[in-house]
């Protein structure tokens, strides 16, 4: 068999119902990978999500602030969700490893960047191959969302909890952005744009806070907490 005959061998088409076959069998890991979710984090109760960049470097500020509002955060009785890869995800993790609580990482199997951290609790990493039932979990058990810089998979996850807020499908739990300077042109152009045109209404915009600091953040928190009189489940 020559190189052309192997190549067009490998990438043959696949029937259509090869396909349905397959994507009968995904149901039965997606469906293992949610009662594995479910079994593991009801045990440990919700904490406070923190939702950042893979990229950022232990020297660089952002990291620095995430570890820091973990740590303020998890002193005040929270756990700590992360999604247990590098960057933010192992500040905010290694924050609350430094504070005694909870630190719990959902790490999701991806070719490059994702690999897991070494401050989550043993007894509470789960790995995951779909994003969709990683983020599944992140918004059923966490009881807050904090936002620090990051790209499209940080967007992903803030705008989740946003619309399933504004639809009503999730309790209106905290989402605070950190970092004006970096989230600021994002929030002009909802304001300005998205707004303006009417695909949102203003009362949307009280779904997310945007502050500049990690004690303006931990605040929020704290004061969402009190004015519902809802206390951490631990």
């Amino acid at each position: 068999m020559d190189e052309k005959e192997r190549i067009k061998l490998e990438f043959k088409p696949k029937t259509w119902t090869q396909t349905k076959a397959h994507d009968s069998w995904s149901v039965f890991k997606i469906m293992a990978e949610v009662v594995e979710g479910y079994e593991e984090l009801a045990r440990i109760g919700p904490c406070v999500a923190v939702f950042g960049s893979a990229r950022i470097k232990e020297s660089d500020k952002y990291y620095k602030a995430a570890e820091e509002l973990a740590y303020l955060l998890t002193k005040k009785g929270f756990g700590i969700i992360t999604g247990g890869g590098p960057g933010i995800m192992e500040a905010a993790n290694k924050g609350a490893h430094f504070a005694g609580g909870k630190s719990v990482g959902l790490n999701i199997n991806l070719p490059f960047e994702q690999r897991p951290n070494p401050f989550i609790d043993p007894d509470k990493f789960i790995e995951f191959d779909y994003f969709f039932t990683r983020k599944l979990m992140f918004m059923r058990y966490s009881q807050g969302y904090i936002v620090l810089p990051g790209g499209f998979g940080t967007m992903d996850e803030m705008f989740e909890a946003i619309t399933l807020i504004q639809t009503h499908k999730l309790v209106s739990f905290p989402v605070v952005l950190v970092c004006k300077d970096y989230w600021g042109g994002l929030i002009d152009w909802i304001k300005n744009t998205m707004l303006e045109h009417g695909m949102i209404s203003e009362k949307d915009l009280d779904i997310f806070h945007l502050v500049d600091s990690v004690e303006d953040a931990v605040e929020v928190i704290e004061n969402f907490y009190e004015k519902y009189e809802l206390k951490p489940n631990f």
